[in-house]
């Protein structure tokens, strides 16, 4: 008998998730996954904070803590913490109520919560999104209803930033426009953009009226410092405008399956903010009604604690630290052998990303020949070498670059 699905056709695989199905299916013992977009430790294994570990033993402990639903804006205390964090413990936005959090399902989820609310109470429906971006980004504000349009960000032939082609694209972009920006270290680029650009930037935005949507995933995760990764987000607070931030914390607390993220509305006034609110938890409530509980939890545990909070910063950094030195060791291999090329890029960009330049040829050779998965972009995650496996991808990034050409 005919199933009614009978007509629907196999998706293909997610271009970055469909990487590590392949890698799982390799029996090889020299294979090396470079595209999952997740902490390793230098034996290439998840990591579980020991601040993480603490607080959820303090909330497993704790006989008070039921399972009830909490409200539909999550959390109260993750909400007020989170935007302290992003805008800064003395941020006048805060002081002034003008600040609308919401808890979310993580960064994609308070990108999409962040993008049913623009669609439905936003005079303009285009947002504009760097070129290249992370693959979730279009697929997100298109399904919400936006129409998605590109402005430069990348320049292959720098490898870095195409600075001028993305003040003219926004320069020429209609006024009210939506502008995603990666508040820190680029997805997939690594490539950000200096302190001096962004404020150039800030002031074309506000000069057109345009409305930054940030997207941080990776505060503290970029540079081992929170205030320095949420330097491009206070700016923009810090002249009085408008705008909206997600927030991730799968990265910088490794809470990657808890799905903990939050979304943050800054206005006007404090009466506007409290009018956005009302109608965000409206876009909420029929989506999933209110969010999970465990990992708010331990967020705001953490952020609560000055000795948890102290104890995070420490491990943050040294997770950073590992990605830097990661950068470094492999630079410095790829000069030893003399590999073709400048990669000095390799040490110039930040964060977990390195987009290195290699073409969807030169990648495909080097999953054939040395079993090493990366997205066909040529962006690999530095979380994902250690010292160990630094000089096998050192061999197969130079027999692309010399064979494959």
């Amino acid at each position: 008998m005919e199933s009614v699905f009978s007509n629907v056709d196999r998706a293909p695989e997610d271009p970055i998730l469909g990487v590590t199905v392949a890698y799982n299916n390799d029996p090889s013992p020299a294979k090396l996954n470079l595209g999952v977009g997740a902490y390793r430790t230098e034996e290439g294994k998840p990591l579980v904070l020991d601040v993480v570990r603490r607080a959820e033993q303090q909330l497993v402990n704790d006989p008070s803590r039921v399972k009830e639903y909490i409200p539909i804006a999550g959390f109260a205390d993750f909400n007020k913490l989170s935007a302290k964090l992003i805008l800064g413990a003395d941020s006048p936005a805060i002081q002034e109520s003008r600040v609308a959090t919401i808890q979310c399902l993580s960064g994609t989820g308070s990108l999409r919560v962040g993008a049913e609310f623009l669609k439905k109470h936003y005079h303009q429906s285009v947002i504009f999104i760097p070129k290249p971006t992370w693959g979730n980004h279009p697929k997100v504000f298109n399904l919400a209803g936006l129409s998605v349009e590109y402005y430069r960000y990348y320049d292959p032939s720098t490898r870095g930033l195409d600075f001028q082609g993305l003040l003219e694209d926004l320069g020429a972009a209609p006024s009210g426009a939506i502008v995603l920006l990666h508040a820190c270290a680029h997805n997939p680029t690594g490539v950000d953009p200096t302190s001096e650009q962004w404020e150039q930037i800030r002031q074309l935005i506000r000069s057109k009226s345009l409305l930054p949507f940030f997207d941080s995933a990776y505060q503290g995760f970029a540079s081992g410092s929170l205030d320095t990764d949420a330097h491009s987000v206070r700016t923009f607070v810090a002249d009085g405008g408008e705008c909206l931030i997600a927030q991730s914390y799968a990265k910088n607390m490794g809470l990657y399956g808890e799905r903990v993220g939050a979304l943050s509305i800054v206005c006007k006034s404090a009466d506007v903010a409290s009018k956005v609110e009302s109608q965000v938890k409206l876009v909420v409530r029929p989506m999933y009604s209110s969010p999970p509980i465990h990992g708010a939890s331990i967020v705001a545990t953490i952020l609560k604690s000055s000795d948890m909070y102290n104890d995070w910063t420490i491990e943050l950094k040294g997770m950073a630290d590992r990605i830097i030195s990661m950068r470094q060791q492999l630079f410095d291999a790829l000069q030893a052998k003399g590999t073709p090329g400048d990669w000095s890029h390799i040490i110039k960009q930040i964060g977990m990303f390195t987009f290195t330049g290699l073409n969807k040829e030169q990648v495909a050779f080097m999953t054939k020949e040395y079993h090493i998965y990366m997205t066909s972009d040529g962006r690999i995650s530095m979380a994902g070498l250690s010292t160990r496996t630094v000089p096998h991808l050192v061999d197969a990034i130079h027999a692309a670059v010399t064979r494959v050409g």
